[in-house]
């Protein structure tokens, strides 16, 4: 196992280095031309290794680093990590042209500083698209009916959220969009499937997220899970107090009974399964519940909508995907999950995974949203009534 570690962290990083010199080989081509004598490789290779690795940097320097420099070197890091990915995409199809032109004859000094602009303008569009559709959240709306009685209760409005990952790169601004959003829809309940911090619970606390948190209104209550990120950044327990001192409850592995109406089921984040106390099955979750009542269940990962079916479920809510966050990586999450976004009946299940609230890594979504679900549910019996 350790052996397997050691290769894993090897291949990781020679991927790290080897695509970062790629682009950066590319970047010293387009400058030197652009710059001429005015270009100064040894400064360029520099300045070009702390903005590539400055993610890195941030994250082992963590405990030694200036709580603003270290925000600083992830901010920057964050953005490279997208342009990493669309440089990945656009390069190799960059050297494929200037191979057809060299071999057209061509002169270097006509086709470089062209597709040089050329990529930049691409990337720049495509910086700018991925961060408006990042920091603009959508309502996305979902009605369903769920053939069972909930006391009196004839509908239910739910406010979902998943994926907000507080922290250095998703603030206070973009949290306030979500506490105005989701208080204009009136909602009856809010749910959190996971991801609520982005690793680290320092930046939540330091910059009061809490205060902005608190904002969040719903009679019925708050209710959170954890999600893989929470179980990443190691520090549950405190997430939990500062959860607590907010009025949001974070259910793991346990379940509520809502007014003696409805339940809330909350599972701990599937990378609980790697640790000493694991986590529950949602059958056994499900023990001593009233199966004729309508049963929600938040898993913060979307796996086995099918167990969930069979153990009574009949609304899951999940997150964790981002539906790809940056395209084309939604062809990855859609072979991985059965469902990695949006809306799926299977049997008497309402299975729903949203692409998130925030972003993990760069702050920037091209072919997905972020996004704050609305779910309407209707409340019929399947009991006939008497003529």
């Amino acid at each position: 196992m350790k052996t397997r570690t050691v290769l894993s962290i090897t291949l990781i990083f020679a991927i790290i280095f080897g695509l970062n010199g790629y682009i950066g080989w590319h970047g010293q081509v387009f400058l030197s031309n652009q710059l001429g004598s005015w270009f100064q490789p040894g400064i360029y290779w520099v300045v070009f290794w702390i903005i590539a690795l400055s993610y890195l940097l941030a994250w082992a320097g963590s405990k030694v680093l200036p709580a603003g420099v270290s925000r600083v070197l992830k901010i920057i890091g964050s953005y490279w990590l997208a342009i990493m990915q669309f440089g990945f995409l656009l390069l190799p199809l960059t050297d494929l042209i200037v191979g057809v032109l060299h071999l057209a004859s061509v002169s270097a000094s006509t086709y470089i500083p062209l597709l040089g602009w050329i990529d930049t303008g691409i990337i720049a569009i495509v910086m700018i698209l991925g961060s408006y559709n990042a920091r603009s959240p959508i309502l996305r709306k979902y009605e369903i009916t769920i053939p069972k009685k909930a006391g009196d209760w004839e509908q239910l409005r739910i406010a979902v959220a998943s994926d907000i990952h507080l922290g250095s790169i998703v603030g206070n601004r973009h949290l306030r969009k979500l506490v105005k959003r989701v208080n204009q829809l009136k909602p009856d309940l809010i749910l959190l499937p996971g991801d609520v911090i982005d690793d680290d619970i320092k930046p939540f606390i330091r910059y009061d997220m809490g205060s902005t948190m608190r904002e969040l209104q719903a009679p019925l209550g708050i209710y959170a899970v954890l999600g893989n990120h929470e179980y990443i950044g190691g520090h549950i327990p405190a997430f939990v107090e500062q959860m607590d001192k907010i009025g949001i409850r974070v259910l793991m592995d346990e379940t509520v009974h809502i007014q003696e109406r409805l339940y809330i089921v909350g599972r701990k984040d599937k990378a609980s399964e790697r640790t000493a106390e694991g986590r529950k099955g949602l059958t056994a979750l499900l023990e001593g519940t009233d199966l004729g009542q309508p049963i929600i269940v938040m898993d913060h990962q979307p796996y086995h909508l099918d167990k969930a079916e069979e153990a009574g479920a009949d609304v899951m809510l999940s997150g964790h995907t981002h539906r790809g966050q940056i395209s084309p990586n939604h062809l990855i999450t859609r072979r991985l999950f059965e469902l990695d976004w949006g809306y799926l009946r299977k049997g008497n299940l309402h299975a729903i995974v949203s692409s998130g609230f925030g972003t993990w890594g760069p702050p920037i979504r091209i072919g997905s949203r972020s996004e704050i679900i609305e779910l309407i549910i209707q409340f019929k019996s399947n009991e006939r009534k008497e003529e």
